[in-house]
């Protein structure tokens, strides 16, 4: 499971201001934002690998030449990284060239591509990728450029603030998470993050990527120790609710999700208890999305204090 890292307040300041440099360079544009213009303008090179053939991989990073000369000392540290970490794309400096794993789902792509984009926009990522085997291959140091470019990317494709403005001018609901996914040409999954991130900058909210929840429609790999895939924190939610578990929160919403395929599983009023030991009262709900369920949880209001007279 990953749970989102918070960036300090100047490091995604920084990360914002260079986002916002490149959308005033293409003139701020309407969304959906097209990554071929934003490739174009930032001269790089683009093309695709497979994370799961062998032989295409080791291919293509040697043809990674530039003026007949081998761009990499070391190809086969590239093969290791993209094992080890399981990378669904790459980001190579010295060539300035973006690479997709195409065995991905082509959902994922524009994801993808605009996280590369991201970490090819932070000068002090570019030593670090795939270039040291003993410094990026850290966990803590790739998971802390992973959220950086996953930053990157988040403002990039949705404009900045101005699906914040959009976003908080709507009722959180799936019916406005769907609306706005459609209208920025993103998935429905990078927009739940995003709903959640502005949705909840007041108050707490959680959001669930998971399998299905029913017992009946769980895959073979299912994990009860780990059962999201993500588990979303809105900043209130994070500082009140830390001792929280997704196991927690999963547990609670199997209670009410029904066995449906698609489309609404069910809804009901769940009681979490904060830091402090005190019950809050939140409004969950789950929908699936055939190939993954998301669930949000909003926050109503403490749970009332029941007091019996003699």
């Amino acid at each position: 499971m990953a749970k989102g890292i918070f960036l300090k307040a100047r490091t995604a300041a920084d990360i914002d201001e260079r986002i916002g440099l490149v959308l005033d360079r293409l003139g701020n544009p309407e969304p959906p934002l097209n990554l071929k213009i934003v490739r174009s303008s930032l001269k790089l090179d683009f093309g695709y690998y497979s994370a799961t053939d062998e032989g295409l991989l080791q291919e293509t990073v040697a043809k990674l030449r530039v003026a007949g000369k081998q761009v990499l000392l070391n190809p086969m540290l590239l093969v290791r990284a993209v094992r080890k970490l399981d990378l669904r794309a790459l980001y190579l400096p010295d060539q300035r060239r973006i690479l997709l794993d195409k065995d991905q789902p082509v959902l994922k792509h524009r994801w993808n591509e605009a996280h590369e984009v991201g970490h090819s926009l932070l000068p002090w990522h570019q030593g670090a990728m795939l270039g040291d085997d003993d410094h990026c291959l850290i966990p803590a140091c790739h998971a802390e450029l992973e959220a950086e470019a996953n930053f990157a990317a988040a403002k990039l494709l949705f404009l900045r603030d101005r699906f914040r403005l959009e976003a908080r001018s709507l009722e959180p609901c799936f019916k406005n998470l769907e609306i706005l996914a459609e209208r920025y040409g993103n998935t429905k999954t990078s927009t739940f993050w995003r709903c959640i991130e502005y949705w909840g900058e007041e108050v707490p909210m959680v959001g669930l990527i998971t399998g299905h929840p029913h017992p009946s429609m769980r895959k073979a790999d299912f994990d009860p120790d780990e059962p999201c895939k993500h588990f979303v924190q809105s900043p209130p939610f994070a500082a009140m609710f830390s001792k929280i578990s997704e196991s927690d929160v999963f547990d609670r919403i199997v209670e009410y999700c029904g066995r449906q395929r698609g489309g609404s599983l069910g809804a009901a009023e769940i009681l979490l208890t904060d830091d402090n030991g005190n019950d809050h009262r939140f409004e969950f709900e789950s929908f699936c999305y055939h190939y993954q369920t998301l669930t949000l949880g909003i926050y109503s209001g403490p749970a009332s204090s029941i007091v019996q007279v003699a």
